[in-house]
C-alpha cells in the first residue's frame, strides 16, 4: 500500500498525487508498488527490496543523489502464538529531493501517530521529520523496556508461589528480547552518530540539536536495556541454583527414608528365610523382632536429624 502526504506547514494531509506529496509510506507494498517508487524516483532497487529481511541492519547509505537510513524499531507482538512478545524489525527512511519516503513490510506503531495526525506540531522539514522518528523510536524502546521490567517483576513473584518451567519459559523470552533490543539500539547509535557528524544537518541549528536529544535517549535506552537483561540473567541463574538446590533437597530426603526403611526390611528378609534362625523357638520372637526394628529406625531417624538430613 502506498500512503501518500502533503506538507502543510506543521501536519500532514492525505494526497493521492504523488508529485505533490511530501512524504510517502510504503506500507507492505507489492511488488508493483515497489516497481512504481523506484522507477519514478530513481533509487536503486536494493534501497526498498532488502528491507523485506526482518535481520537487515541499521546503516546508511548514499547513492544516486538519495539517502537511506534504515533504523532497527521496536515491536509489540499482542498474539500469544508470538516466540517472543517484542522484537525489532527493520524501519526504511529515504530521503529524495523535497521528499522523504518511508517502507515498511512488518507491523510496528512508530509511524502510527504521525500518519493519524497526532503528532505534536513541529516545523517539518525533511531534518526534523526524520529525527522526530528517531525520537519516537527512542521514546517507543523506553515504554517496551518498562513494561519488560513490570512483567520480569510479575513473573518473579509468580515463581515466588510457585516454579514451574512456564514461567521460566516466559523469562527466558523476555531475555532473548532484551538481546535484541540492545543490540539494535547499539546499532541505531551509530547511526545518529553518523547523522550528526553528516553535511546534512549543517546550517541547521534547530535540528543539531534535536539530534543532542535522540543520541541522549537512544543512549538512555540503551542503559536501561543493559541494566534489565542484566538483572534478568543474574535471575536466571539464581532460579537456576533453585531449582538444583530443590532437587537435593528432595534426593536428600528420599535417600533418608530409603535408609530407615531399609533397616527393618533388611531384618525381616533375614527371618523370612528357609534356615534356622535365633529366637525361631522363641514365643515371643515375632514382638521382639517388631521392637528391634523400630529401634534400629528411631535410631536412624534421630542421627538424621542431628545431622539436618530433614
Amino acid at each position: 500500500m502506498i500512503n501518500a502526504y502533503t506538507n502543510s506547514g506543521t501536519k500532514f494531509t492525505p494526497t493521492t498525487n504523488l508529485d505533490e506529496a511530501f512524504w510517502i509510506h510504503l506500507e507492505e507494498p507489492d511488488t508493483s508498488e515497489m516497481e512504481q517508487v523506484i522507477t519514478k524516483y530513481e533509487l536503486p532497487e536494493d534501497f526498498i527490496t532488502d528491507l523485506q529481511d526482518a535481520d537487515e541492519n541499521s546503516r546508511l547509505e548514499y547513492e544516486s543523489g538519495a539517502i537511506l537510513i534504515i533504523m532497527r524499531v521496536p515491536v509489540f507482538y499482542k498474539h500469544a502464538t508470538s516466540k517472543l512478545p517484542f522484537a525489532t524489525v527493520p524501519l526504511g527512511l529515504i530521503i529524495v529531493p523535497e521528499k522523504i519516503i518511508t517502507v515498511s513490510f512488518f507491523d510496528q506503531e512508530i509511524l502510527t501517530t504521525f500518519l493519524e495526525g497526532k503528532h505534536r506540531p513541529f516545523t517539518i522539514t525533511p531534518q526534523s521529520f526524520i529525527l522526530n522518528i528517531n525520537l519516537r523510536t527512542s521514546i517507543y524502546y523506553l515504554r517496551f523496556l518498562k513494561e519488560i521490567n513490570r512483567r520480569t517483576n510479575n513473573i518473579e513473584q509468580e515463581l515466588h508461589i510457585s516454579m514451574k518451567n512456564k514461567e521460566l519459559i516466559r523469562l527466558l523470552r523476555l531475555e532473548k528480547s532484551l538481546v535484541y533490543f540492545a543490540t539494535s539500539l547499539k546499532a541505531n547509535e551509530l547511526i545518529l552518530e553518523r547523522i550528526q557528524r553528516s553535511r546534512w544537518l549543517q546550517n541547521d541549528p534547530e535540528g543539531e540539536d534535536m539530534i543532542d536529544d535522540v543520541i541522549i535517549e537512544n543512549k538512555q535506552a540503551i542503559d536501561m536495556a543493559n541494566i534489565y537483561s542484566n538483572i534478568l540473567s543474574g535471575m536466571m541463574d539464581a532460579f537456576a541454583s533453585v531449582i538444583s538446590n530443590n532437587l537435593n533437597i528432595v534426593m536428600k530426603f528420599l535417600t533418608t527414608i530409603t535408609i530407615i526403611i531399609a533397616l527393618p526390611t533388611m531384618i525381616f528378609s533375614m527371618y523370612g528365610m528357609n534356615v534356622h534362625l535365633p529366637l525361631e523357638a522363641n514365643p515371643w520372637a515375632f514382638l521382639i523382632i517388631m521392637a528391634v526394628s523400630l529401634i534400629l529406625s528411631v535410631v536412624a531417624i534421630i542421627i538424621f536429624v542431628r545431622k539436618k538430613y530433614f
